[in-house]
This record gives structure tokens, sequence and C-alpha cells, in this order.
């Protein structure tokens, strides 16, 4: 475990037992979702391939704008 990571928990051990429970689960949750991310895009470098040939087609037919975090 890295340092940086030992110094998360430390902290996070001095928050109540409710708090640390629901960090627990989002940590798992998110690790979880990583995973499934990952495999799904090493199950799919066609597919992926694909969706960005068409992504560059696009743009370089000028039917793309730039994106604004701001109008998010």
């Amino acid at each position: 475990m890295t340092q940086l990571l030992e110094r998360a928990f430390a902290e996070a051990s001095k928050l109540p037992q409710t708090e640390q429970d629901a960090l627990a689960q989002w940590i798992l949750e998110e690790l979880a979702s990583e995973r499934r991310w990952e495999e799904a895009f090493a199950n799919s470098p066609e597919a992926l391939a694909q969706l960005a040939d068409e992504a560059l087609a696009e743009h370089r037919a000028g039917r793309t704008q730039a994106l604004d975090p701001d109008d998010l």
C-alpha cells in the first residue's frame, strides 16, 4: 500500500462509522465500475476503433463543435 493511501485510510478511520461505511461502499463501487470499463474496452477494440473513425470523420466534415465545460 502506498503512503498516500495509508494516510487517506488513517484520516478516514477518524470519521464516524456510518461515514466510514459510506466511503468504503463508494470506493468499492468505483473499483468495480473501473473493472467493468476496463473489461468493456478490452473486449471491444474493433468497435472502439470504428467509433473513433466515425468521430474523426464527423470532425473533419465540420459536424462537430468545441465543448465548453461551462455550458455543461
